[in-house]
């Protein structure tokens, strides 16, 4: 079948830098979807994204569907016709529906039964009819949180929408999106090119917005080549450039044809804490910051214009008299801001509410630190360093700093607690309190800020149990799950051996003004370990290893990773299979048993059985074996030793009858396989590991 290159373009204002690439990877997602679902085929989309511009081009686009045979059943033979072979209604019916005449009606079997059919070819539709409509339902799908609407119409898009090109191959597919009709113009670089630019075919469109049209369309390779050029800069004084990857995108998504220029500040701003001066280029000024061979900031940036300016110094002068202005802001918040102690500042918390049913900040921060008090004397970790820190970890949002760079929080607590004398212990733990922000990101270094990471989150996540409040579905808007998460992995990658659920109990207790119903607890520790089931399913574990140990609910965390991890190892021992078919046996005798026959004490003297004495003499031996290794947690290695029962337990099962009609026999060897089942329930309950 033929097959053409299909292209489209939606021109717009500028649109949003921080959506622009998940606009058009949506798009080219979108229309794929639309392609298949039509069942046209292509070779690949390329999407293409500038600030005034969303496009894709599908390569090798089918001209048409192909034709299909239709077949449509109608009623079954028997109630479709009499006695004397008439049609009846039923297929008179059938057959009009179709547009035939019965008699040119077929049959054939459906479900085991004969029945008639009406068998048609069904040629393919043309791609270019059906393209409009499918390019009209990725651009409504695409995730735009509110749309504009511009001029008198209704209707609506993230921008408005200026020129709409829809070629496919050389041939201009005729219709309207978003009210514009389309057309094969582009339109080149607002101030290089600020012209329509005919594009003469899909193929052609990448190298005509370049040349005559200074306009980079791939955004991938835009943002190649504005690494280059940054690196370039940067090189020349000999410096090693910050690129930031969000930053990137976003620089990306703010310019159609890169320039780089090296701009300048005073060595005396250098004064300031570097994190702020990188908050103030990155955040504010979009520049990229430059570091010596130790990595300490240099007094340049790095700025990426969307112009080749003929008088670049002056580009470059311009961007250095907006930075000097956020620089000296900067150096005067910090200056001032160290005239005040961190304490003082507790009582503006008051005015900073944290949750409205929860009370303030400065509620919560003592909440905090009686929590991290509780935790700490746990671990045995300094209570005093803890507790302080926690009631300081907050009063950096009353700052001006924190009040103009609120990404700084925490970071310049730590600043300011340096400046006030405060232990480093308690200074780094400031620094350290919302870690970690995102998966994957670090975990605290120190022990206290471990501590105060972990108290933080807890009361967060306590509270709006406690207030009814927990995620729902795919709504977590204070990203409690993100908290929980970040809580196991400081627990687990810290190896801290602390007991969630006392903790949890604690936190609740800190809203005890809220009178919090008794299950608050154990709701917030089942949430809390449900977390495990994603973190292992990303690490290839099965969701069968972590029902068998989620089932124990073991409170301390890092006890449950332990036993996670020895059943995974467990798992892949070929004796595996045959002891959790064993132990889901035994658990569901236990469970029919329960009622009738009480589990006593194992009696020597009443097994009769070869097969009973053995397993039970060996299982003596093994349970003296494995005793010591289950106290120092060293499951992996317990499993291995257990798992040294298999063929006992399979010759047990073969040979000895469990429901016998004797009583007493019957009693024993339940109690028999009682301290089996007890005895692998010291570690996870393995039957969850038996499919059938």
């Amino acid at each position: 079948m033929s097959t053409q290159d299909f292209l489209v373009e939606i021109g717009t204002e500028e649109l949003p830098p921080k959506a622009l690439l998940s606009l058009s990877n949506a798009f080219a997602t979108g229309v794929g979807s639309g392609l298949k679902e039509q069942n046209l085929t292509y070779g690949q989309i390329k999407p293409f994204a500038t600030p005034r511009r969303l496009a894709l081009v599908v390569t090798d686009l089918c001209e048409k569907q192909e034709d299909r045979q239709v077949e449509k059943y109608g009623p079954a033979i028997k109630a479709a016709f009499d006695e004397s072979g008439a049609p009846t209604p039923a297929a008179l019916g059938f057959a009009k529906s179709c547009g035939v005449d019965v008699k040119t009606l077929q049959s054939s079997p459906k479900d085991g039964v004969e029945k008639l059919v009406f068998r048609s070819s069904q040629a393919g539709r043309a791609t270019q009819t059906l393209i409009p409509a499918i390019v009209n339902s990725a651009l409504d799908a695409l995730p735009i949180p509110k749309r504009m609407r511009w001029g008198t119409a209704r209707t609506e898009f993230v921008r408005p929408v200026h020129w709409v090109i829809m070629l496919f191959g050389e041939d201009l597919v005729s219709t309207s999106i978003l009210g514009v009709n389309t057309d094969r113009f582009s339109i080149g670089h607002r101030f290089h090119h600020n012209e329509k630019i005919s594009i003469s075919s899909p193929s052609a469109y990448e190298d005509q917005l370049t040349s005559p049209g200074f306009v980079v369309a791939d955004f991938d390779k835009r943002k190649r080549m504005i690494r280059e050029l940054v690196v370039e800069q940067a090189t020349t004084l000999n410096a090693k450039p910050v690129i930031n990857d969000k930053l990137l995108d976003e620089v990306t998504s703010l310019v159609e044809y890169p320039v780089a220029l090296t701009g300048n500040f005073e060595e005396s701003f250098l004064e300031v804490p570097q994190e702020v001066l990188v908050s103030a280029m990155e955040t504010h000024q979009k520049y990229f910051c430059l570091v010596d061979k130790n990595d300490a900031l240099m007094p340049h940036f790095i700025a990426v214009s969307n112009i080749a300016s003929s008088d670049p110094d002056q580009v470059v002068s311009g961007n250095e008299r907006v930075i000097r202005p956020r620089l000296a802001d900067a150096r005067f918040f910090f200056e001032t801001d160290k005239k005040q102690v961190l304490e003082e500042l507790l009582v503006d918390l008051k005015k900073i509410v944290f949750q409205e049913s929860l009370g303030s900040v400065y509620e919560k921060s003592f909440r905090v630190a009686q929590l991290s008090a509780a935790i700490a004397k746990d671990l045995g970790i300094n209570e005093e360093y803890c507790r302080r820190a926690a009631v300081l970890s907050k009063c950096d949002l009353a700052t001006s700093m924190v009040s103009e760079f609120a990404d700084l929080q925490g970071l310049m607590g730590y600043y300011y607690a340096r400046n006030d004398g405060e232990p480093d212990e308690v200074a780094i733990a400031i620094s350290e309190q919302y870690l970690p922000r995102f998966s994957g990101d670090k975990l605290p270094d120190s022990d206290v800020g471990a501590v105060l990471a972990i108290a933080d989150k807890m009361d967060t996540i306590a509270g709006l149990f406690a207030i009814g409040q927990p995620p729902t579905g795919s709504k977590d808007p204070f990203a409690l799950r993100r908290s929980a998460i970040g809580v196991l992995r400081i627990l687990v990658e810290r190896k801290l051996n602390l007991d969630l659920l006392n903790c949890i109990k604690v936190a609740v207790e800190g809203f005890g003004f809220l009178q919090p119903q008794d299950g608050v607890a154990h709701e917030v520790f089942d949430f809390m370990l449900e977390r495990f089931r994603t973190w292992y399913q990303e690490d290839g574990i099965s969701s069968e290893i972590f029902q068998s140990v989620h089932a124990l609910k073991p409170t301390i965390p890092l006890d449950f990773h332990y036993r996670i991890l020895a059943v995974h190892h467990f798992n892949s021992l070929e004796q595996a299979k045959s002891l959790s078919a064993a132990n889901k046996r035994v658990s569901n005798i236990l469970d029919k048993t329960a009622a009738d026959d009480s589990c006593n004490e194992l009696n020597v003297e009443l097994l009769v059985e070869d097969a009973e004495k053995t397993l039970a003499e060996n299982l003596s031996l093994i349970m003296l074996d494995v005793a010591p290794m289950f106290d120092k947690r060293d499951y992996t290695e317990g499993l291995e030793v257990l798992s040294r029962l298999k063929e006992d337990v399979d010759s047990f099962f073969d040979s000895v009858l469990v429901m016998c009609d004797d009583d007493a026999l019957r009693a024993n060897r339940i109690a028999l396989l009682q301290q089996l089942r007890d005895l692998f329930l010291k570690v996870a309950d393995i039957s969850f590991l038996c499919q059938s």
